[in-house]
């Protein structure tokens, strides 16, 4: 009888070790497997502080000697481990290229919002080549000439909208065979390629698909992010730098740095600082949506998390060096 009561005893702290293990093993699984539609696209993103909460839930389902959901727990951890530490290791190989040096700084302004000086103060301190500027608005535009970014980045394709779509592309160097990207979504897209001295042309575009607010929206996020320009590793050198509204760990961004792109961040070892949240008072932790997307072909040097003052974005500055022509 007092085997039996044991045994009872034991019992609803082992449904509760396999209640606090199956969801993890779950994530993994659509995680591993890119099984991210629906509400889980806004889920999926918040993937690394669920790896941490996976290996506490597996050093007590070990420490307790449940021993069958230890075993689902502790591969569930291992998964996700897998999935996100790399991000954390810079990289052995960051690219070969050996030609002039390009400093690209990506910001979203938050439909004009953020503080225009500030931002240009950023472009002078960190010597700024190429600035990629999302939610870009006609009064960001008149800010950022009023305290003299003309002077610093003279060329310039812009698409200035009183809303969160428009979209700007300035450079110290010459730009050419400029445009915007349309998506379905109506969001912009300026770009231009770059031609800087000594270096082969960089085809570098602001990028800014629709974010996955909510779920009427998340087909317009699906196919802005599938209309992003793959990389051509034996075609133009291009550059992706912007809002992308996705994590490493959505799988269409993971398939767009699969056709031949290096995430800055991941390269560098940077790929878990957050670049959004807190979001308008709301306690969300940090994610990193903001990306500098290099071709394979460009060397990754450095890359920062800044601050602009009056946006929700944190800007991405990247240190790049080119290859020759």
């Amino acid at each position: 009888m007092s085997v039996d009561l044991s045994r009872r005893s034991r019992r609803p702290l082992t449904v509760l070790c396999w209640v606090a293990a199956v969801p993890f093993a779950v994530w993994a699984l659509v995680r591993g497997l890119g099984l991210d539609y629906g509400p889980v696209i806004q889920l999926i993103a918040f993937t690394p502080y669920v790896t941490g909460a996976a290996l506490v839930v597996a050093l007590v389902t070990l420490a307790l000697r449940r021993w069958w959901p230890a075993v689902l727990a502790v591969l569930a951890a291992v998964a996700l481990t897998a999935m996100v530490l790399p991000r954390a290791v810079p990289d052995a190989d960051r690219g070969t290229a050996e030609g002039p040096v390009l400093r690209v700084l990506t910001a979203n302004v938050l439909g004009g919002g953020a503080e225009t000086d500030a931002l240009v103060a950023l472009v002078r301190e960190h010597e700024v080549d190429v600035l990629a500027i999302q939610e870009f608005t006609p009064d960001v535009g008149t800010g950022l000439y009023a305290h003299g970014l003309g002077t610093l980045l003279p060329y310039r394709q812009v698409s200035p909208i009183n809303s969160a779509a428009g979209s700007a592309l300035y450079s110290r160097y010459p730009l050419t065979e400029t445009g915007v990207r349309v998506h379905s979504s109506e969001f912009t897209q300026a770009y231009g390629t770059v031609r800087v001295p000594g270096a082969a042309p960089v085809l570098a575009e602001s990028v800014h698909p629709m974010a996955p607010w909510g779920l009427p929206v998340l087909d317009d996020w699906r196919e802005d992010l599938g209309n992003l320009p793959r990389a051509t590793p034996d075609g133009p050198i291009r550059l992706l730098l912007g809002d992308f509204n996705s994590t490493l760990d959505h799988s269409p961004l993971r398939a767009l740095v699969a056709s031949g792109y290096r995430d800055a961040a991941d390269a560098t070892g940077r790929g878990l600082f957050g670049t959004w949240g807190p979001y308008d008072g709301a306690l969300i932790p940090p994610v990193q949506l903001d990306h500098v997307l290099a071709d394979e072909r460009i060397r990754v040097e450095s890359m920062q998390v800044l601050r602009l003052p009056g946006s929700d974005h944190r800007p991405v500055f990247a240190t790049l060096q080119l290859p020759r022509p």
